[in-house]
């Protein structure tokens, strides 16, 4: 049994994939529906982790969400989703043709791939990805994303938003429907995110996650997440922004430079 579907990441898509990927804006995307076979995407979906097995629990300033990565303690058919896209029947002859770009591995802890869980109220602010591996010290290339949120209604929210190179427009939106997958590269102006969202209490924004790598080649310079303020944002929330986001990227910076690799375990 497929864990892909084939008709949506088989052999016979590359061209019509690898066109729509590099002439895409702002940055480089895709948006691909029906990504898993449609018993797999079934079968993640009422099985997926319940808030109480994520370990990590995010509610600040910036972000309202939950996170977790222990795929052994998950329903089996999430380790072979993951067994999937990260291997090479995937990577060399879809993903890396697909993007242009080549070596791309996915790491075997939470900034390789994971889940992530946002009920009533959840969101996640306009932001570009962390550019390094801190530990592996490998270049992260591409985020692979898919939703399983069934009957999501435009009303709700939590829409992936891409937005431009200084956040000031608004460039897409895309409804995060079942079993379908946003591809993108990550740059140091892919910023993107997710607004409140206002669904039933008994749901929740459920999406599997995935980060590619590729070595680290030079002049690549690590950062830290980079959230920026949307230009609706309250005056008060864009200077504690700003200020929050310059102290953790200079303190963070530090510690990469000093090779401090264990620092970063404690920060997660």
């Amino acid at each position: 049994m497929s864990i892909l579907n084939p008709a949506a990441v088989g052999q016979q898509t590359v061209a019509q994939a690898r066109e729509a990927f590099q002439n895409a804006r702002p940055y480089k995307h895709i948006v691909i529906d029906d990504f898993l076979s449609a018993d797999v995407a079934e079968s993640l979906y009422a099985n997926f982790p319940k808030m109480t097995q994520l370990r990590k629990h995010y509610k600040g300033l910036n972000e309202n969400k939950s996170e977790g990565s222990s795929f052994g303690d998950y329903h089996t058919d999430f380790v072979r989703v993951l067994e999937a896209i990260k291997g090479e029947a995937f990577i060399k002859t879809w993903l890396e043709p697909v993007t242009g770009i080549a070596d791309l591995v996915l790491p075997d802890d939470h900034r390789g791939a994971g889940v992530h869980q946002g009920r009533n109220g959840s969101f996640l602010d306009i932001h570009v990805d962390f550019s390094v591996h801190p530990i592996l010290n490998l270049h992260r290339r591409l985020n692979l994303l898919i939703y399983l949120n069934k009957d999501w209604e435009e009303a709700y929210g939590g829409h992936l938003e891409l937005w431009n190179e200084d956040v000031s427009v608004l460039e897409k939106k895309v409804l995060v429907g079942f079993n379908r997958a946003v591809i993108f590269e990550t740059t140091d102006t892919s910023y993107h995110g997710y607004d409140v969202i206002n669904i039933p209490e008994d749901q929740s924004r459920k999406s599997i996650y995935s980060y590619y790598y590729s070595p680290l080649a030079e002049g690549v310079k690590y950062h830290d997440t980079i959230f920026k303020p949307r230009p609706t944002d309250s005056r008060s929330k864009r200077v504690k922004t700003n200020a929050k986001e310059s102290l953790k990227n200079t303190v963070k910076g530090v510690f990469q430079k000093l090779g401090m690799k264990s620092v970063f375990e404690k920060f997660e």
